[in-house]
């Protein structure tokens, strides 16, 4: 039996992970960097950086096909969904819990060049970067 504390551990030993700091140099220097926030809906609601995408952590795998990259792309969804796995990712949510077990989730599914948020939206609030609403 594992705590939830310890799948996390174990997720986060086998991701990369980002800060605060790294993630906003990231979003400002990299266009084509993808923002996903796996907060639930009203998390995501009331506040959350501008350009993510929110997919809640219980349906993540379910409705990544579902990401605006792969939608709007002129190739098959397959095709698309391939070339959305060759994207920067970043994963945030509110403490890094659900951001690392996500993160570990989409390696586990082909996605590469992604990394997780440590400490999360709390940690973007704290250090008073922008959001929307």
């Amino acid at each position: 039996m594992k705590t939830a504390q310890q799948l996390v551990a174990e997720a986060k030993s086998n991701i990369k992970e980002v800060n605060i700091e790294q993630l906003a140099i990231a979003l400002k220097t990299n266009s084509e960097a993808i923002l996903i926030d796996v907060r639930e809906p009203a998390e995501f609601a009331k506040h959350h950086i501008a350009g993510a995408v929110n997919y809640p952590r219980g349906v993540l795998e379910m409705n990544i096909h579902n990401h605006p990259k792969v939608a709007s792309s002129s190739c098959e969804p397959e095709v698309a969904l391939q070339e959305l796995a060759k994207s920067t990712i970043y994963v945030i949510c509110r403490s890094g819990g659900r951001s690392a077990l996500a993160t570990a989730s989409l390696q586990q599914m082909g996605f590469s060049d992604i990394y997780s948020v440590s400490p999360g939206m709390q940690g973007w609030l704290d250090a008073n970067l922008p959001t929307v609403s």
